[in-house]
């Protein structure tokens, strides 16, 4: 039994709902530092503040993948996770530009990732679950296609209603701009009415089907997570991470470093006792989801492990991008740091315009992409393309007239394009069909581990070693991106 073809339209109605998912996230990305710094957060402590949105893609999206492989309603399998995230994200975005201190727009931001991977993490199962092989780079393409155009809309939109509708985009000390209030308001209607339509215009096969398509598909064969060999890799790891930990807490305690960093050693102490206690967990013969997301660390294919490092590198590059760019772009750029100032205010705008740019080229190159793949080979184009992206945030340091970081952005967006399509068609090809938004899910940790780190060393970094100059966020990035960029040349991909 074989999934049948399905029409450009489906596919289309089936990633329409991405289209309001990267609209609220471009919001998020290009706005958050911007409200923080306005409601009085220090150069230095912006990264830490982001923190809320890495842990919880960590804790969530593996979670949400292994319920959503095991979920069936009227709905469906995948799409009730789309709905409930849909509502809650549109509740945060109302919120956030509301938010009187802040320590309430930190809470929306944990609030708004949230809910935003309750969404999204199902969103790259969702295409693997309905469409053929022959048929997932074009499904991974529409879905590159409509966050483009997502994020092209919801980036540019405070500079929008500024320019074009003349709504406000000055306002008192600790005070939202009017322009930025009302993005959000149209982006949390955006996300909430696109969901709806992927939702209702959508069909999901029942999971009867679903084994009948990979009745004989060898890659359904799942690892024992329960052998003595994961069990051992799960000891070694445990044990790894909890000493590594706790000697970085004695070293940072006994420097007196800054406290971010305890974060990182913290995550690593978790990490190791989270390992150990599966063991013991396993041993008493019980499994569940905690146990099966640490098991499958250790049992990952060799792909997915090899994808893994790409990811780690370029994600870091990515939040120190999404972190870094409006103070760079204000500070090193336009010289202003008066969070009130006209000046300050149209240089937070042109970071919206920046990242329009950026993610207009994605949607344009999301359909060149699949070509270039097929006339060289998929890992080749993702080297490529993230090379480019990282010479494009190299370029932030060498520039000094504004107007010239649009071409740097050009490569950024090549670079996404490639980032939101390419690893995840080298995935799939690698991963056991009925525990694929499982997989996804622990894929993402890849994204997400990156972002914390960054989080908790970028600030810093910054500080200590840059003298609070931003820009240098912008370099690093570039230098772990062109990192990543030779890392993919190693991926043993079966692109047949």
């Amino acid at each position: 039994m074989k999934k049948r073809k399905l029409s450009f339209w489906e596919i289309w109605n089936m990633s329409f709902g991405f289209l309001g998912i990267q609209f609220g996230f471009a919001l998020q990305n290009a706005n958050v530092s911007r409200i923080f710094e306005t409601l009085g957060a220090k150069i230095d402590e912006i990264p830490i503040l982001w923190i809320a949105a890495p842990l919880t893609g960590l804790l969530v999206q593996p979670i949400i993948g292994y319920m959503s492989d095991r979920t069936w309603t009227k709905l469906g399998r995948r799409r009730p996770y789309f709905l409930v995230g849909a509502i809650l994200s549109t509740i945060a975005l109302f919120i956030m530009p509301n938010s009187p201190v802040l320590w309430v727009a930190a809470l929306m931001l944990w609030i708004l990732d949230l809910s935003i991977n309750i969404s999204m993490e199902p969103f790259r199962a969702f295409v693997a679950d309905n469409l053929s092989n022959e048929q997932r780079t074009q499904g991974f393409a529409m879905q590159s296609f409509f966050i483009g155009v997502g994020a092209v809309v919801g980036s540019i939109l405070p500079w929008l209603l500024t320019n074009v509708f003349h709504i406000s985009n000055t306002a008192p000390e600790g005070v939202i701009p009017d322009s930025v209030k009302w993005s959000f308001y149209i982006g949390g209607f955006v996300f909430l009415t696109t969901i709806l339509w992927t939702v209702f215009k959508s069909k999901e096969y029942t999971p009867e089907e679903m084994a009948a398509f990979h009745q004989n598909d060898e890659k359904t064969a799942i690892p024992d997570n329960h052998s003595d060999n994961i069990q051992s890799k799960l000891q070694k790891a445990g044990w790894l991470f909890l000493i590594i930990g706790t000697l970085f807490w004695a070293y940072l305690v006994k420097n007196d470093l800054d406290k971010a960093l305890f974060i990182l050693a913290g995550g690593l102490i978790l990490a190791g006792f989270s390992f150990l206690l599966t063991i013991l967990i396993m041993r008493k013969g019980i499994s569940n989801a905690f146990t099966q997301i640490n098991a499958d660390l250790m049992s990952m294919p060799k792909t997915m492990q090899q994808l893994a490092w790409v990811q780690f590198f370029t994600w870091f590059a990515l939040f120190a991008m999404w972190i870094y760019t409006t103070q760079a772009v204000t500070h090193h750029i336009f010289h202003a740091t008066d969070t009130t100032s006209k000046l300050y205010n149209e240089g937070a705008d042109w970071v919206g315009v920046l990242f329009t740019v950026y993610n207009g080229i994605a949607a344009v190159v999301a359909f060149l992409l699949p070509v270039i793949a097929k006339k060289t080979s998929r890992k080749f184009t993702h080297f490529l393309a993230l090379i480019l992206g990282g010479l494009g945030l190299l370029s932030f340091y060498f520039i000094t007239n504004h107007y010239w970081l649009l071409t740097s952005m050009i490569g950024v967006g090549i670079a996404w394009a490639s980032i939101l399509s390419m690893p995840y068609a080298m995935l799939s090809s690698a991963l056991p069909p009925e525990k694929m938004g499982y997989y996804m899910g622990v894929f993402n940790f890849f994204i997400v581990i990156p972002q914390l780190i960054a989080a908790t060393i970028l600030g810093f970094m910054v500080k200590n070693w840059f003298h609070n100059d931003p820009v240098y966020a912008l370099v690093i990035g570039g230098f772990s991106m062109i990192f990543a960029a030779l890392l993919t040349l190693k991926v043993n991909d079966n692109d047949k």
